[in-house]
Order: C-alpha cells, then sequence, then structure tokens
C-alpha cells in the first residue's frame, strides 16, 4: 500500500492505494467520482480524460501512487456556483452526446484544447480528439459545440 495526498476538484484527499492502483479505479471506486468513464480498458476511448495539475490525461494509463502531491480536476469539478461550466453549456446546446458515455472525456479533452489553443480551427478541434471514441454522434455536434464555446 502506498499513502498519497492529493487535491481533486479543490478538496483534499489522502488515501492508501495499492501500488499497482490505476488513477481511474481511485476516483470510480474508492472516492465515488464516477463521471470519469472506463470504456476500453485499453486507453484508446478517452472516456476516462481528466485534469492532472492542468493537463488532460487518460486516467486509464496512470497508476494512483502517480499523482501524490498533484492537482486534479474531474468532470465533477467542472460547474461553478451551480452553473454548467462553457464547454459543458455547449455540448448541451449543440446535442453534443446522445448515450453520453464519451462525453466527460470529450468535455475534459476540450477545455484542455481551449485553454491552450483559444482559437482552434475545425482541423485542430478533430486532431485534438484523436484517441476518443464516440460511437453514437459522428462528431459533427460535437466540433459544433467547441466551436461555439469559442466564441
Amino acid at each position: 500500500m502506498v499513502k498519497i495526498s492529493i487535491n481533486i476538484n479543490d478538496r483534499a484527499y489522502s488515501e492508501e492505494v495499492e501500488d499497482n492502483a490505476l488513477l481511474v479505479e481511485l476516483l470510480r471506486d474508492k472516492l465515488g467520482l464516477t463521471g470519469t468513464h472506463v470504456g476500453c480498458d485499453t486507453s484508446q476511448c478517452g472516456a476516462c480524460v481528466i485534469h492532472i495539475d492542468g493537463n488532460s490525461v487518460k486516467s486509464c494509463t496512470v497508476l494512483a501512487a502517480q499523482v501524490n502531491g498533484k492537482d486534479l480536476t474531474t468532470v465533477e469539478g467542472l460547474a461553478s456556483e451551480g452553473k454548467l461550466h462553457p464547454i459543458q453549456k455547449s455540448f448541451q446546446n449543440n446535442h453534443a452526446l446522445q448515450c453520453g458515455f464519451c462525453t466527460p472525456g470529450l468535455v475534459m479533452s476540450a477545455v484542455d484544447l481551449l485553454k491552450k489553443n483559444s482559437s482552434p480551427s475545425e482541423d485542430d478541434i478533430r486532431e485534438w480528439f484523436e484517441g476518443h471514441i464516440c460511437r453514437c454522434t459522428g462528431y459533427k455536434n460535437i466540433i459544433k459545440a467547441v466551436q461555439e464555446a469559442i466564441t
């Protein structure tokens, strides 16, 4: 067992984790932050994307012990004062989801994209979302949602 201290969504946690436990398992199974989804177990789908120290990362590729001392944000931490984050609102406005399984990871990635590139082209957005799989929407409305959030 490894003792870790982390900050998730502006809340401090001190946890003991197995040295081989995945971060996504800690978030979902131990802390109840189930907005982070496990879709493929092979790091291909992107449903588990969160932010570690402000950068989007697939949480199924990180050991929980590796985030000791880090700041994490999950999709649960995006809304503020009861209001959706602008990306969340634009996904809602543009019907950029169907089953919603991939949505948390896409939203977290989109937030990171717009932090790093405030005016991405459609090609930039599509390239950024490589490594995400959505089996329902065909991505058209997802791209529209990100474009709406730019303005």
